[in-house]
């Protein structure tokens, strides 16, 4: 290979995510900025093929224009500020005002164009996250393209040739812009609009950071020890519910972008997995669950019947994974006598209570004085008192009177008469405690060591 032809094939790897030019920039398609937490309604498509539009819980879906035949998206990567929940906000860095950024909808065989445009304080990219495209669109910095520079916009082009779920996150200095919150759901719709179609379809992001109490900006160097687990950047009490009419066909679908499993786990109904980083799942390889692991870098798309009428928990099933932010020095005083060392401490610091001798739900009701833009550990509260969870956890709420295409918060679930657990108020019930089955002499020297043991 001559001088030419090998700067003629690498020109072709590292600039296929080309550099906008100033003539070029004139003609960008707009970039849309959107900082409102609250899920937002799906955006159903103006032009080009139809598809079944996604619901981004707490998120959005980016709007799109058609020229020429392709369908073009900006993407802004910028500093942004996000609400975790109410009182308390995180600075993040994200997309086009908020972290994820917008969840990217398209449909299997478009050809599609992304513009880039980074407003970081240092150089980035974007890598498709399982998108199967020409290599120097894949967007590993260095390796398939130029850094993307402060200041500077790309251009990523490639058709869809698969349908499915797909996420969108940086290759660049990637332990940072990770932890900062860089990340989205990119999703492919199927060629036929029948394929595969629901009533509901939503989607989240999984994510973590880890702020600490009083603070507003993520360790970014922090390996495992996250103390705010997230879906799509929000914690329990600031997760919207999943509302579903009943007898609703429901998809929910969730990409992994932590640095741990999560156990997915809904109540009250069963599904199957339907979709995973590869595709559909064919009907003969599903089967019935209620919960599905989500590991690292995976996407997962589940569907169910929502026949079952009610307000159900949806939480990952990793117990500290439903909590905000905690101390790992706080230590376990369950079954500690606290009441001498209250009184002493009480003559110093007169407001001083005992904490944690019984347990901690009692964390749940106080409202505890905490340090400026710092979440309660668990807190939330449902009809019928304190819910006590944090973190991944929110409420899939099944309702026969949620109208078709009605995403609002229906309230909480009206429950039959004689359908709500009770306390009994009759005769105290009496506990018999048996010891078991004595052992009798046999039983007894059957179990006793011989004088000659084998090593």
């Amino acid at each position: 290979m001559d001088r030419r032809q090998f700067l003629r094939g690498t020109g072709a790897a590292v600039l296929g995510a080309g550099l906008v030019s100033k003539a070029g920039a004139a003609s960008l398609p707009e970039a849309p900025i959107f900082t409102n937490p609250a899920t937002q309604p799906p955006l159903h498509p103006h032009a080009g093929r139809p598809y079944n539009p996604v619901v981004t819980l707490n998120g959005w879906s980016l709007p799109w224009r058609m020229k020429d035949g392709v369908k073009e998206f900006h993407l802004l990567a910028e500093p942004v500020v996000r609400e975790l929940a109410p009182g308390m906000t995180a600075n993040l860095w994200g997309y086009n005002g908020s972290s994820p950024g917008p969840t990217i909808e398209c449909v299997e065989g478009d050809r599609i164009r992304i513009f880039v445009t980074n407003k970081l304080p240092e150089h980035t990219t974007v890598h498709w996250h399982g998108i199967i495209l020409p290599n120097g669109m894949d967007g590993v910095g260095g390796l398939n393209q130029p850094q993307i520079k402060p200041g500077k916009t790309f251009v990523y082009e490639f058709n869809m040739t698969k349908s499915g779920t797909f996420m969108y996150h940086p290759h660049a200095d990637e332990m940072v812009q990770m932890a900062m919150g860089m990340m989205g759901m990119l999703i492919v719709h199927p060629n036929d609009p029948e394929f595969m179609r629901v009533d509901r379809d939503f989607v989240f992001m999984l994510n973590a950071f880890d702020i600490e109490p009083g603070a507003a900006t993520p360790m970014i160097n922090t390996m495992l020890n996250f103390n705010l687990w997230c879906w799509n950047s929000r914690v329990f009490p600031g997760i919207d519910p999943l509302v579903c009419r009943t007898g609703d066909r429901v998809r929910i679908r969730s990409g992994n972008l932590t640095m741990t499993n999560h156990p997915l786990h809904l109540h009250g109904v069963d599904f199957e997995v339907t979709g995973t980083d590869g595709g559909w799942v064919p009907k003969s390889a599903r089967w019935p669950e209620v919960t599905t692991d989500v590991a690292i870098g995976q996407m997962r798309a589940f569907e169910f019947l929502a026949d079952n009428p009610g307000d159900w928990a949806f939480h990952c099933h990793k117990s500290h994974h439903t909590m905000n932010a905690m101390g790992h020095d706080v230590p376990t005083m369950i079954g500690v006598d606290q009441r001498e060392v209250t009184k002493a401490i009480s003559k110093l610091l007169p407001d001083y209570m005992e904490m944690g001798s019984a347990g901690m739900a009692e964390m749940g009701a106080m409202e505890m004085p905490l340090p400026d833009n710092t979440l309660p550990m668990m807190t939330g509260w449902g009809q019928y008192g304190p819910i006590e969870m944090g973190g991944m956890f929110t409420v899939v709420k099944v309702h026969d009177d949620v109208k078709p295409g009605d995403y609002s918060d229906p309230g909480w679930y009206k429950h039959p008469e004689g359908t709500v657990a009770w306390e009994w108020t009759g005769e105290p019930l009496q506990a018999e405690r048996h010891p078991g089955p004595a052992a009798d002499e046999s039983t007894l020297n059957a179990v006793k060591p011989s004088g000659h043991q084998h090593h």
